[in-house]
């Protein structure tokens, strides 16, 4: 240290000689200001624009000689020349530390001596953040409250929470002095209330610092949260019918997840095991009848609690598909009581066809009263017709019959005489005819 003390001493002498000789107008040292992080490297640049060989030197915060010109003064392994000339001197100084910081002094050996003033900034790096007061699992409905610290920032970093992407601006904040009275210690509390929504969400910290270089150190905590399970039966179709399957699907969820689910039908079990096939959560009627009808019940359990949800059971008729019946009637015999039978025959035969056709669709139930209505008013109109006609033809054959009958005895004096004159135009009269229809 002498060694050098006094080596400084000669080396300010040999320079104060110099200028009395050569004179410093316009010499003045010129320096900046450097921030570095910790860890890194900072260069000490002193430039001289007008030097007539005047000497330069940087001096440290404690006032210790660096370098004088090109020569190293202070064994400090981390200090190195960078460049040295009449014009500029600059060092670097590697690895650097917190104790680093301050402010170093480049002089200019004029008479007087010029000096210029470079402030060196150490930053801080924050540690990596952690987060605390989570314990796996957290059922729904609870209230958290999570930690994010981080040590050793400085100046002190913020801290910023994230949740699905999206930032939480109310939270806590809290700023520490470390014990070297240089760093910060810096906390962020974040609370809020959990639902089955954060399942398996990741809660963000993220720590900004200047010294990272856009780079934010984050940390991040997967939630776990237990919910009790929500249940939703989907049928296959939306409007059964009566002879066609249907699948109930059983939509369960919850954590943890409930497995398996129970059917019920009206309260009971399902009536009819073989064709009411229960698979996982599925329900398979093979082929539903009226019988079906009814409330079916799909309940899930898991170790928080149980949910059920409901499905009313409507089966349908199968849409009515009937082929159009022709009647034909026939008149075949001549008396009223052979027509009336086969008028009444065929009405018989029409109403059975209309009542079974064998063309309908299986499963089709109820009679078609509109169709029934339809045939019967036919089948009355054609007899009310038959018989009129009938009546019609019996009136003008008796009254001809009657004619012919009195033919002869109406100029004839007595009744003797009529009746032989009646016998006699009988034997001339026209044959009788009969009609048949």
């Amino acid at each position: 240290v002498c060694f050098f003390f006094l080596c400084n001493l000669s080396l300010v002498s040999a320079a104060a000689s110099k200028n009395k000789v050569k004179g410093s107008q316009g010499q003045f040292p010129l320096t900046q200001n450097v921030t570095v992080v910790e860890g890194g490297t900072a260069i000490l640049t002193c430039r001289v624009d007008q030097n007539d060989n005047t000497s330069l030197q940087w001096s440290n915060p404690a006032q210790q000689t660096l370098y004088f010109d090109d020569k190293k003064a202070l064994r400090d392994n981390r200090i190195e020349l960078v460049r040295a000339s009449w014009h500029e001197l600059s060092i670097s100084v590697s690895d650097v530390s917190l104790s680093d910081e301050g402010q170093y002094t480049c002089s200019l050996f004029t008479m007087p001596v010029k000096t210029s003033k470079a402030y060196l900034t150490v930053l801080g790096v924050p540690e990596k953040p952690q987060i605390s007061g989570f314990s796996s699992p957290v059922m729904e409905g609870d209230l958290m409250q999570l930690t994010c610290k981080t040590s050793g920032s400085k100046p002190a970093a913020d801290i910023r929470w994230f949740k699905n992407d999206k930032e939480i601006k109310d939270v806590k904040y809290l700023k520490e002095e470390d014990a070297n009275r240089k760093t910060f210690t810096v906390s962020s509390t974040l609370d809020f209330r959990v639902d089955r929504s954060d399942d398996g969400v990741a809660v963000i910290c993220r720590v900004d610092h200047e010294s990272l270089n856009a780079t934010p150190q984050v940390a991040m905590q997967v939630l776990e949260i237990h919910y009790t399970p929500s249940v939703k039966i989907i049928p296959s179709t939306p409007f059964p019918q009566e002879g066609q399957p249907l699948i109930l699907t059983c939509e369960s969820k919850g954590k943890p997840l409930p497995e398996p689910v129970l059917w019920t039908k009206d309260g009971g079990e399902l009536p009819d095991p073989d064709r009411m096939v229960v698979s996982g959560r599925e329900l398979n009627i093979l082929f539903l009848n009226k019988t079906d009808n009814g409330t079916y019940r799909c309940e899930a359990t898991n170790t928080i609690g149980q949910s059920s949800a409901e499905y009313v059971l409507i089966v349908h008729d199968v849409p009515n598909t009937l082929l159009p019946t022709t009647i034909i009637p026939s008149l075949t015999t001549a008396t009223v009581t052979t027509t009336v039978a086969i008028t009444t025959s065929t009405t018989t035969s029409a109403t059975t066809s209309s009542v079974r056709d064998p063309n309908a669709l299986a499963g089709q139930t109820g009679p078609d009263h509109a169709l029934i209505g339809g045939i019967v008013a036919v089948v009355v109109f054609v007899t009310l017709c038959s018989i009129f006609l009938l009546g019609r033809y019996l009136a003008r054959h008796k009254g001809t019959y009657l004619t012919n009958e009195a033919k002869g005895a109406e100029d004839a004096p007595d009744a003797d005489t009529a009746i032989i004159n009646a016998e006699g135009s009988q034997v001339n009269a026209e044959e009788k005819k009969e009609y048949f229809i």
